[in-house]
């Protein structure tokens, strides 16, 4: 069962929603609905063990994650890029750009709860 929202924005989150769903081709609907699903889904990194932020702090794409992602970027340069292909790369990049904002703020708090060393 799915239950209808509706929300006010703040001016720069609907800048954001707008441009993602440009630069992907969806709807906004579907791109905030993706966005509070994986907020849902990603437990606050304060509220982690020291052994999961640790972990986070070095987390990386997946071998073929990576392999992937270089393919479809060295297709794109050349313009070898089919649709779905566009729409791979871009979840991609997502999941990518995803996973160094989590990295950050791991490190954060791993320097914080002096685990890791502050970067100089």
């Amino acid at each position: 069962m799915a239950e209808q929202v509706t929300i006010t924005l703040p001016d720069f989150l609907a800048q954001q929603v707008r441009e993602v769903a440009t630069l992907t081709q969806r709807p906004l609907e579907e791109v905030l609905l993706e966005w509070l699903t994986r907020g849902s889904a990603e437990p606050e990194i304060s509220s982690l063990t020291d052994d999961q932020v640790l972990a986070l702090c070095d987390s990386e794409l997946s071998s073929q994650e990576q392999t992937q992602l270089s393919d479809l970027l060295g297709r794109q340069r050349e313009n070898q890029l089919h649709e779905d292909e566009m729409q791979q790369l871009n979840q991609l990049l997502q999941r990518y750009r995803r996973g160094l904002v989590r990295k950050a703020e791991a490190w954060k708090v791993a320097v914080e709860r002096d685990l890791r060393p502050a970067l100089r």
